[in-house]
């Protein structure tokens, strides 16, 4: 009996693995609630902010912002790459860092350096492992996002776009799209799109107007500040809500893997306690027929 006692410990081992994976798998459904709730209640913000950053856009053109040029040439790309602290959510890290890597072998087939800025130490250790330049990182950001503890990486590299060191700057990050399915995202942060700046329509009665303090300029740029800093959380947010639906389904197909384990490691067992007690009998009639 001293393989179906080694049986027997396989079963109790991916037993206890089993309800290890179900717990995560509920944890992850409760914080997936939260999450997606924490999404949804972000969007209006960032809304707002491009509205108003869009009138004052249109009704200033002459306000000669360096954060708001257009570069003919791109020499230098800057990107902010938001991956997970923890792992366990299936592939939704290797397919940020595969679209992430795709754009970066672009660059670099066209002879333009590429520096990133890392939110999540999977992808910050990725990014050093194939020796990416990594200018700035924030990890151990929790399951809540907080704008202080980002807003430093972020803050650095708007910075250098603004001061010419970067032509272009693009935001990678796992769109939610529902519990089921998170996709890739590859956006350009900066430059900003005529899409955010063209004109906004709005089904109104009534026209708009601003009183400027100190002046429309200064306004633009603080406004633009913000609705930077305002995508990024927004991805950020997304992209937590979507590392907690894919840690939900990989726990769940761990949990249900496991449980087709236990009924094959039961069934051998079954197998081999019944051949053990056959061949018991056997001896038992020999001897008895010798006898």
């Amino acid at each position: 009996m001293a393989v179906g006692k080694e049986i027997l410990t396989k079963i109790r081992s991916v037993q206890n693995t089993q309800k290890i994976t179900k717990a995560m798998q509920m944890v992850s459904t409760s914080k997936m609630r939260k999450t997606q709730e924490r999404m949804r209640q972000a969007r209006p913000y960032a809304d707002k902010v491009r509205q108003v950053m869009s009138h004052l856009a249109q009704t200033n053109t002459d306000h000669n912002l360096p954060i708001l040029a257009h570069r003919d040439h791109v020499s230098k790309a800057g990107f902010i790459l938001i991956t997970t602290d923890k792992g366990l959510c299936g592939g939704l890290n290797a397919n940020l860092l595969k679209t992430l890597f795709a754009k970066v072998q672009s660059y670099e087939e066209q002879g333009v350096s590429v520096e990133i800025v890392c939110l999540g130490s999977k992808g910050l250790a990725a990014c050093n492992r194939v020796g990416l330049t990594v200018t700035a990182s924030a990890v151990n950001l929790g399951d809540t996002p907080k704008m202080e503890s980002i807003l430093g990486p972020v803050t650095e590299i708007i910075e250098r776009y603004a001061a010419g060191d970067l032509d272009v700057i693009h935001l990678v990050y796992a769109g939610f799209v529902n519990t089921m399915r998170q996709e890739p995202q590859l956006e350009t942060l900066l430059p900003v799109g005529e899409q955010v700046l063209g004109e906004v329509h709005e089904d109104k009665a009534y026209g708009w107007d601003y009183v400027y303090e100190p002046d429309a300029a200064t306004v633009l740029a603080y406004l633009v500040r913000r609705y930077l800093e305002s995508v990024v959380y927004q991805a950020l947010s997304e992209n937590m809500a979507s590392e907690q639906a894919a840690r939900m389904v990989a726990m769940k197909a761990a949990t249900d893997n496991a449980g087709n384990a236990i009924k094959e490691l039961q069934l051998i067992y079954n197998k081999s306690r019944q051949a053990a007690i056959t061949t018991e009998l056997s001896e038992i009639v020999a001897g008895a027929a010798a006898v």
